[in-house]
């Protein structure tokens, strides 16, 4: 399906599931994304209807048409509670203009910047217009039948608060959301709400969840082409992130800010929606290195916050 971003397009999937079909994620809420769906149903299903609506985690393209799937075909929401709570929150965010911003300026995001972003504002209830008022909770470890087969339900951390992976070993395939893609790296961030979050420190660990799975498992990502390889691959998102918290800091020999980092990890031209990502993954990679003592926080007299290697 399409995503008006650099990040053109998300993968979704859909299982056969006795007299029916499971949708597993939904796209953006957007009448483009809808019509697409719409074509499917008539064209894709053989007649069969949809029988459960499954969200890996609450991210816009993931969760954005999870309340008009459930309402249009009268089933259910699966997805894990904190994924559930967090879409509620993102729909109403009270106040989070004014936090956000005080945010981007305690980390030295300049003025131009600054109005960017906030004339983007919460994007979030324009991209998942309703939610469902219910759902079904999933927890870890827990197994869906669907069409006979078992798939277990693996929650993996720092992408998102309690993102579900499904693994079927029957068939040897994992549905992988965001939390390992092919070839981009994942996205984690430290947002305005949990600043002093250690979110990379919960992603390089969740990754150890994916290893007793075999190699050759074939791995259905959210973006990107479906790949073998799990191994082999999760052994390069350790390698990134190392590089990257090697980089960071080689950088801090004098006091940077978190805005001051991002031409040394991003050497492109960002636009507002990466800018908003950039921020939140440098500062990631400063709390782990904090966290680990690696370096040390300040707070300057014009109210910016500046690391440097200890």
């Amino acid at each position: 399906m399409p995503l008006p971003f650099a990040l053109n397009h998300i993968n979704l999937w859909l299982l056969d599931d006795g007299d029916g079909v499971a949708i597993v994620d939904t796209g953006l809420g957007l009448p483009d994304t809808r019509a697409l769906w719409e074509q499917i149903f008539a064209h894709e299903l053989g007649g069969k209807p949809v029988t459960r609506v499954i969200a890996t985690h609450f991210h816009p393209d993931h969760f954005g048409n999870t309340g008009w799937l459930t309402e249009r075909w009268g089933v259910d929401l699966w997805c894990t509670q904190a994924e559930f709570q967090a879409a509620v929150i993102a729909c109403s965010a009270p106040g989070r203009s004014t936090i956000a911003r005080e945010h981007y300026l305690r980390h030295g995001i300049g003025a131009e910047a600054l109005e960017r972003l906030r004339q983007r504002g919460n994007h979030y209830p324009g991209l998942v217009p309703t939610l469902p008022n219910a759902y079904r909770c999933m927890r870890d470890g827990d197994h869906l039948v669907i069409d006979g087969r078992r798939w277990e339900v693996v929650v993996v951390l720092g992408h998102a608060p309690e993102h579900a992976a499904l693994w079927c070993a029957e068939m040897n395939v994992l549905i992988s959301g965001d939390q390992v893609l092919p070839k981009i790296t994942t996205n984690v961030s430290i947002w305005w709400d949990r600043p002093l979050d250690n979110p990379l420190r919960l992603y390089l660990d969740s990754l150890a969840r994916f290893r007793p799975m075999p190699g050759n498992t074939l791995v259905l990502p959210s973006h990107g082409l479906p790949f073998r390889g799990l191994h082999t691959r999760l052994d390069a998102l350790r390698s990134h992130h190392d590089e990257r918290l090697a980089e960071t800091l080689d950088a801090l020999g004098e006091p940077r800010s978190a805005a001051e980092l991002i031409p040394v990890l991003f050497r492109r031209q960002l636009d507002t929606h990466q800018l908003s990502f950039a921020i939140g993954e440098a500062l990631a990679h400063l709390n782990y290195l904090e966290a680990a003592g690696s370096l040390t926080r300040t707070l300057d007299p014009d109210g910016v916050q500046r690391f440097r290697k200890a």
